[in-house]
């Protein structure tokens, strides 16, 4: 029987955050064999969809590791390579292997690995040099040439929120699937923009834009056209925002489509660069306004590598003197474990937040009441739930706020509801995210925005600067094309079936 093989590794890597990813964290994230059966958390539906449409082609399954790992500094570099070599160790002993699948998030960086994507699947192809190779990885990937030579077809999602991975991973199997049986001839044309941004997709003009890219895919003869935001918050060769696009057989139609996504994309430069208010001026805005408002707390987004646990936007509430608030959630380990010891009824003075160091601010001293424990809290997360593991609820004068022991970003709502706090009685909700809570909140929100505050996750791109790319950037200038020359797709002939 022909054989399919599947697995998953990805975290996402801010150079700068303070947090090495060691083995504990991609522990915490959870490691299993068995994930695609599961279909626990993000990883365990996307697999799923990986071993269901191949069994139901005939193939016969073969399923790896999947793990995954919250946000931060670099992995280190021995719990890298035994990860990476497992996989190919299982990939090694699985007999003839004709599909591989895999799940990534093409922003990993280990110490010594820029690019832990491509070296994982440069070694996948040395072991099955004529299998159909598919690569599904987060929009804020870092989209190699190195990557797309050795795979057959990558797809980033094209949606942030990432609310389409199943609907990706269903693409994936089917260009792999018609590779293989010789129905196409993929041909890639990667651009690299000259970009670095930040760009949620349900928000003007992005939207558009990512309608372009499906407009283009029911194009005759193209097979994939994809957005690759990038992940600013990096330092590798790499980072930034290309254009992908496969055609089928025709490298001067993949050449074509290309240049006129990122033609689009460039010409709304200026517009899509994020211009957040912070802090003081999103409260001043919030006390005028009728109905619900929830605001992200952009810069402490643990999903992008923040310590998760900034106090900003807490003291900012409490020199207001503001009720009718919610906030969460803090990543503060001890505290969560104090207030499950003293129980619920409990009053404490506790010391909150501002633990990992300056980006986090210092920490605020309240007399707190707990009001709800959950050992082994979950939250929605699109399709599937993911872990946020001992939380608890503390309220301080009218002050609902979240707790939890694994640094994890708001998703969804029952982050909240589940311990019991009523979202419906608040006039203001501020979660630790940057975009993905806008899926789950925007039902409950009368008003909602993204709030530029102090912390890890700096939005001024036009004032970083890169030691392992050059800088010549938007919105580090104004016109790179114009300066630097216009971008040429870099074309790559896939392998014949």
């Amino acid at each position: 029987m022909t054989r399919a093989f599947i697995a998953s590794m990805a975290t996402e890597t801010n150079c700068h955050s303070p947090f090495p990813t060691g083995m504990s964290a991609w522990e915490l994230g959870g490691i299993t064999r068995k994930a695609s059966l599961e279909k626990d958390g993000f990883g365990g539906q996307i697999l799923s969809v990986y071993r269901e449409l191949a069994e139901a082609a005939g193939y016969e399954v073969v399923e790896s590791l999947t793990l995954s790992a919250e946000p931060a500094g670099k992995t280190v570099q021995s719990v890298y390579e035994g990860f990476r070599d497992a996989i190919l160790t299982d990939l090694a002993a699985a007999g003839e292997v004709r599909l591989v699948l895999l799940l990534l998030h093409g922003a990993m960086v280990a110490t010594g690995y820029d690019d832990c994507e491509a070296d994982l699947v440069e070694r996948i192809r040395a072991i099955v040099p004529d299998a159909a190779i598919g690569v599904e990885l987060d929009l804020h990937c870092h989209l190699s040439a190195e990557l797309v030579r050795a795979a057959d077809f990558v797809i980033p999602y094209k949606e942030y929120p990432h609310v389409d991975g199943s609907e990706r991973a269903a693409e994936l199997f089917d260009l792999c699937h018609r590779k293989l049986a010789g129905e196409l001839a993929p041909v890639a044309a990667l651009i690299d923009t000259r970009m670095i941004g930040f760009y949620p997709t349900f928000d003007e003009p992005m939207r558009s834009i990512v309608a372009l890219a499906r407009a283009i895919e029911g194009e005759p003869g193209i097979l994939s056209a994809s957005i690759a935001h990038g992940f600013p918050w990096a330092d590798v060769a790499d980072v930034g925002t290309r254009i992908l696009v496969y055609a089928d057989r025709d490298p001067a139609l993949a050449s074509g489509a290309a240049e006129r996504l990122a033609e689009r994309l460039y010409a709304a430069r200026e517009e899509l660069r994020p211009t957040y208010p912070g802090i003081a001026e999103s409260l001043d805005r919030a006390a005028n306004l009728e109905g619900r408002v929830v605001l992200g707390d952009y810069s402490d987004n643990p999903g992008g590598g923040a310590p998760c646990d900034s106090t900003f936007f807490l003291r900012a509430i409490l020199e207001r003197g503001l009720g009718e608030v919610a906030i969460g959630s803090f990543y503060d380990p001890v505290l969560a474990q104090v207030a499950r010891d003293a129980g619920v009824g409990a009053r404490l003075a506790v010391r909150l937040g501002g633990k990992t160091g300056p980006m986090s601010g210092d920490p605020v001293d309240l007399e707190v009441e707990v009001m709800g424990i959950a050992a082994d809290h979950t939250q929605s997360c699109f399709e599937a739930r993911t872990k946020t593991g001992l939380t608890v609820w503390l309220r301080h004068a009218g002050i609902d706020i979240l707790v939890n022991d694994l640094r994890t970003q708001v998703y969804g709502t029952d982050f909240f509801t589940g311990l019991g706090i009523d979202l419906g009685s608040k006039r203001l909700i501020v979660v630790k995210s940057s975009s993905h809570f806008e899926h789950d909140f925007g039902p409950v929100a009368d008003h909602m925005w993204r709030v530029s505050s102090p912390g890890a996750l700096d939005i001024d791109m036009a004032n970083f600067t890169f030691t392992r790319r050059d800088n010549v950037f938007h919105p580090r200038l104004a016109d790179p094309w114009a300066t630097h020359g216009r971008p040429v797709p870099l074309v790559i002939a896939g392998r014949s079936a």
